[in-house]
C-alpha cells in the first residue's frame, strides 16, 4: 500500500509536497533534534532526571569530545560494512524501480547481530570494560551526529551524478536544504553496497543493543549485579531488534526503502537518533535504579496488553503485509478480501488490515509501552520513547494517507469505508 512512481507519473519532482514543513522544517530538524539526543542523554544521568526544568541539563563542552568516541563509532561502522559484505545468508530482491530494473541485496543482518554478540561475549570474558559506555554516551553521540552531517552532505553531492530516474521523487525539488535534509537519490550505492540498506537496519539498530548492555556492565560494576528491571528492559529490545534483523527482507518494500531519498532526516535517524534516545531506558536505570520484584517482572512479561500482543500483532500483520506485495498469490494471503484499483494492484481489506489501517503501528506502541514499564511512574523521562514514537506513527500514517489517497484515488476511499479505524480500533 505504499506509493511509487506510477501514481505520481504525471508531476515533475520540484512539484512534489514538501513534507516535515518545508525549507522551515529543513532548517529547524538538524538543528533541534540533535540538541535533543544531547539534552536527553545529559538529563538522564542526572539525580532528578526532569525533562521540564529550567535551565535545562546540558553536558559542559569538555564532555563533549572523547577520541576513543571517534575510534569506536568508526570501528563499529567498518566492522558492520565488513559483515554486510560477507557471503551469507541469501541475496534478495527490492521492488520494481521506475527504470523497471530490481535492485539485490544481501539478507545477512541476523548473522551481523549474532557475530558482534559474539564478539561482545569475548570482549567482556577478556575483561574490557564495556560499562564504560555509560561514560562516552556523551562523546560518541556527538560523533554520530558529526558523522551524520558530514555522510550527509556526501550523499547531496554525489545525488547530482545520478541519473534522473535515480532520484526520489520527493527530494528533487530544487531547494539545497530541503533535499538535503530528505535526500535525494533513492538507492545511492557504492557498487553492489547500498548504502540506505546498509544504515537502515545494522550500525545503529545493533548499537541501539550493545549500548543497552553497556548500561547493563555499568550497572553491575555499581551495584554487584543487573537489576530485573534493566534485565527486562535489555531483553525487550534485544528481541525487537533481533526480530527485526530475522525478519530483514521485509525492510524492503518499506516506505524508507520503496519511497524516500537517503538524506539527512534518514541518516541523522538511523546513526545517532535510534541508538541514543531508543536506550534511554537503559540509561535511565544506571542512575535511578527501580525496585522490580520477580513478581512483577512475570506480569509485564506475560501481561498480554504492553507486550506479548503487541510484539503478535507487530510481527503477523507486517509478515501478512510482506507477503502479499510479494506475492498476493500465496496460500497464506490467497483468500484475504481485497479491493482492486486503477493501478493493477490491490488492497487488502481483511486479515490484520482490515482490523485498521496500519496495525503494525499499533503493536509497535505496545511494545513500546512494555520497554518503559520497568522504568516505573516516578519519572517522565523513560516514556519519551512512547510519547515521540506515537506522534512519529501518527505523522508517518498520514504521510501515507496522502501517498495512497494520489496513488488510488477512488479505491483508497472505499478502502477507508471499509477500514475506518487508521492505528487504534474504534478510537482513531
Amino acid at each position: 500500500m505504499r506509493p511509487n512512481s506510477q501514481g505520481l507519473k504525471h508531476k515533475s519532482s520540484h512539484d512534489t509536497e514538501r513534507e516535515f514543513g518545508g525549507t522551515l522544517g529543513a532548517i529547524c530538524i538538524p538543528v533541534f533534534l540533535p540538541l535533543t539526543v544531547l539534552f536527553l542523554i545529559s538529563v538522564s544521568r542526572c539525580p532528578e532526571a526532569s525533562v521540564l526544568k529550567w535551565p535545562p541539563s546540558l553536558p559542559s563542552t569538555d564532555h563533549l569530545w572523547d577520541p576513543l568516541a571517534l575510534m569506536v563509532l568508526l570501528g563499529w561502522i567498518s566492522l558492520h560494512a565488513l559483515l554486510y559484505l560477507t557471503p551469507v545468508g541469501k541475496v534478495s530482491e527490492g521492488l520494481v524501480l521506475r527504470d523497471g530494473t530490481r535492485l539485490k541485496y544481501p539478507i545477512n543482518g541476523f548473522h551481523g547481530l549474532c557475530i558482534s554478540g559474539v564478539l561482545l561475549l569475548l570482549l567482556v570474558g577478556l575483561g574490557a570494560p564495556l560499562g564504560y559506555l555509560f561514560e562516552l554516551l556523551v562523546p560518541l553521540a556527538v560523533c554520530a551526529i558529526a558523522v551524520s552531517f558530514l555522510f550527509s552532505v556526501y550523499l547531496y553531492i554525489r545525488s547530482f551524478c545520478a541519473p534522473s530516474d535515480a532520484l526520489a521523487l520527493g527530494g528533487n525539488t530544487g531547494n539545497p536544504l530541503y533535499d538535503f535534509f530528505i535526500g535525494r537519490e533513492l538507492n545511492p550505492r557504492i557498487g553492489n553496497f547500498d548504502l540506505k540498506y546498509f544504515c537502515e537496519l545494522r550500525p545503529g539498530l545493533i548499537g541501539w543493543v550493545v549500548i543497552n548492555l553497556g548500561m547493563l556492565m555499568k550497572e553491575v560494576e555499581l551495584r554487584g549485579s543487573p537489576s530485573l528491571a534493566m534485565i527486562l528492559v535489555n531483553c525487550f529490545q534485544l528481541l525487537y531488534v533481533a526480530d527485526a534483523l530475522w525478519n530483514e527482507e521485509a525492510v524492503l518494500t518499506t516506505m524508507d526503502i520503496v519511497h524516500d531519498g537517503f538524506g539527512f532526516m534518514l541518516v541523522f535517524g538511523d546513526l545517532a537518533w535510534v541508538p541514543f534516545t531508543y536506550s534511554l531506558q537503559a540509561a535511565f536505570l544506571v542512575v535511578h535504579p527501580q525496585a522490580l520484584t520477580f513478581l512483577g517482572m512475570a506480569m509485564l512479561i506475560f501481561f498480554p496488553l504492553p507486550s506479548g500482543v503487541g510484539y503478535y500483532i507487530f510481527r503477523k500483520s507486517n509478515s501478512q503485509k510482506n507477503q502479499f506485495r510479494r506475492d498476493p498469490s500465496h496460500p497464506s494471503v490467497a483468500r484475504l478480501e481485497t479491493i482492486a484499483t486503477a493501478t493493477g494492484k490491490r488492497l487488502l481489506v481483511s486479515g490484520w488490515w482490515g482490523l485498521v489501517r496500519h496495525p503494525n503501528y499499533l503493536g509497535d506502541l505496545l511494545m513500546a509501552l512494555a520497554w518503559s514499564l520497568p522504568c516505573g511512574f516516578s519519572h517522565l523521562l523513560p516514556y519519551f520513547y512512547v510519547i515521540y514514537f506515537t506522534i512519529l506513527l501518527i505523522h508517518r500514517e498520514d504521510r501515507d494517507e496522502r501517498q495512497c489517497r494520489a496513488k488510488y484515488g477512488l479505491a483508497w476511499d472505499t478502502y477507508c469505508r471499509r477500514v475506518p479505524y487508521r492505528i487504534f480500533p474504534y478510537i482513531y
